[in-house]
This record gives structure tokens, C-alpha cells and sequence, in this order.
């Protein structure tokens, strides 16, 4: 059932964008940006998340992350090929991509803290050091996306849909934090609304280069999926664990983003 409800979606939207790969793009970069707002908005009407929610929220996603980075991007990209040099090269530029601005962007985790150039430090006001952040994290999510767009249409919708399930918890996470960090709630919701809009942005960016240079498709799912495991193996895991929630609700949170991505994914077999 769910499986036809996807296949008649794909059909939908590729009639509704006349085929025109940066217009299904568009559709699917909103999708993501709004289901993001829509957990930051949930800051206007509650003070905090409950205990260990927002590691919960993250070990979610971390499970929805890891299998996403197979499933959707790394395995496609090797049999597009029959190879794995091309998704083995485009593994290693994402994880140096994320790397460099990992190393290089100033921002700031809830539970890690600061990195970035020490010099920074002080400079931004911590508020958007935590929004740059999750726009860390959102990068490799939209360009997840836009590439498994161009790569199959259905495919693309799943991935779409998985990010987009994660991204509401996300938004809230985002929100509430920064709520209770600086006593407002209108100014939170916005910061929720941009980290959006950059992870619609970099879905139209991804969309965009590799249906332009469609030879390169190959390296660009093996890119996505090595900066969505980067993030996920290096920032994410070390941030849930070392928060003060029990290990096994955390765990807990990210088989259950294991299993629904997997069994997304599973519609197309």
C-alpha cells in the first residue's frame, strides 16, 4: 500500500514539474525546509523538551543518517558504476568536505561545545554558533537529497520523505534550546526557519551540479553519503552518548530511525 503511495506521488510530482528535474527539486527542498519550521515552531508554545528528548531526537535522526548514507546514496553509486572507485572517491571528498568546515566553522554543539578557530570563539554570539551547527549537519541532509533526486525520481521521494520525518524533531531541537538560551521564543522559530531554508538550498545546489554534469553522479551519491556519515559517526553519536540520558532510550532512538528508513527504503525491492 505504502509502496504504491509512493509510486503514484512520484508520478504526481514528476507531472506537476513537467519532468524538469530542479523543479521536483524545489517541491522537495520545501518539504524538508517546512518540516523543519514546523518543529521549530513548536518553541512557541512549550518551554524545553522533555528529559533526554533532544538526544532522543538526535539518535533518531543519527539512525535515519546512517542507513540513508547506504541505502539511498553509497549502494547506488556503486551500482550505477560497477564500480566502487567512483563512490570509494566521492566517500573521502565528502568526509573532507565536512572535515574542513567542521575544523574551520565556527559553531557550537549543546553537549560538545565550541569548535571551531579558537580565535572565533567570542566573536559570534552563541546563539548562532548552535544555529551554524545544524546547518553543519543540514548540509550533507540537502544534498542527500537533490543527488538521490537525479539519480532515480523514487528513490529520491523516499530519501526526501525520511529526511523530512527527522527534520521535525530537529527544528524542535534546534528551537527550544536556543529559546531557553535567550528568553524569547519568536527569535528561535526564525533561526529553525533559516536552518531550513539552507538545507532547501543545498538540495537545489545538489540537484542543480549533477544534473548538469550527470557523469559525475556517481562521485556525488558516494559525497553526500560520506558527509552524512561523517556527521553522523562524528558528531552525532559522540553528542547523544555523552549526554545525561539513559544509553538504552538513546539506542533505543536510533534503531527506530534504522528501521524506518530501512523499511522506506525497502518499497523499492
Amino acid at each position: 500500500m505504502l509502496e504504491n503511495f509512493i509510486t503514484g506521488l512520484a508520478g504526481w510530482i514528476s507531472g506537476l514539474s513537467n519532468g524538469q528535474t530542479m523543479w521536483v527539486a524545489f517541491y522537495a527542498g520545501l518539504f524538508v525546509a517546512l518540516m523543519t519550521s514546523l518543529g521549530a515552531m513548536i518553541a512557541l508554545f512549550a518551554k524545553r523538551l522533555p528529559a533526554g528528548g533532544v538526544d532522543l531526537s538526535l539518535s533518531f535522526a543519527a539512525g535515519v543518517m546512517l542507513v540513508a548514507s547506504f541505502t539511498s546514496l553509497i549502494i547506488p553509486a556503486i551500482n550505477s558504476t560497477g564500480s566502487f572507485t567512483p563512490a570509494g572517491l566521492g566517500i573521502a571528498l565528502g568526509i573532507l568536505l565536512i572535515y574542513v568546515i567542521d575544523r574551520f566553522l565556527p559553531h557550537e554543539h549543546l553537549v560538545k561545545g565550541y569548535e571551531g578557530p579558537p580565535s572565533m570563539k567570542d566573536r559570534i554570539r552563541k546563539v548562532w554558533l548552535l544555529v551554524i551547527a545544524v546547518m553543519i549537519h543540514n548540509l550533507p541532509e540537502g544534498l542527500a537529497v537533490g543527488v538521490s533526486l537525479v539519480y532515480s525520481l523514487e528513490l529520491g521521494l523516499i530519501t526526501t520523505v525520511a529526511i523530512g520525518i527527522q527534520d521535525f524533531p530537529e527544528g524542535t531541537v534546534i528551537s527550544l534550546p536556543l529559546a531557553a538560551i535567550g528568553g524569547k521564543r519568536l527569535q528561535p522559530v526564525v533561526m529553525g526557519v533559516l536552518s531550513g531554508l539552507s538545507e532547501m538550498a543545498m538540495v537545489l545546489v545538489g540537484a542543480y551540479f549533477f544534473d548538469l554534469f550527470s557523469w559525475l553522479l556517481p562521485y556525488g551519491l558516494g559525497l553526500a553519503g560520506g558527509a552524512m556519515l561523517y556527521v553522523t559517526i562524528k558528531e552525532m553519536v559522540p553528542e547523544i552518548y555523552r549526554g545525561e540520558t539513559s544509553e538504552t532510550l538513546v539506542t533505543l532512538g536510533f534503531f527506530i530511525g534504522f528501521y524506518v528508513m530501512l523499511f522506506l527504503d525497502s518499497m523499492l525491492g
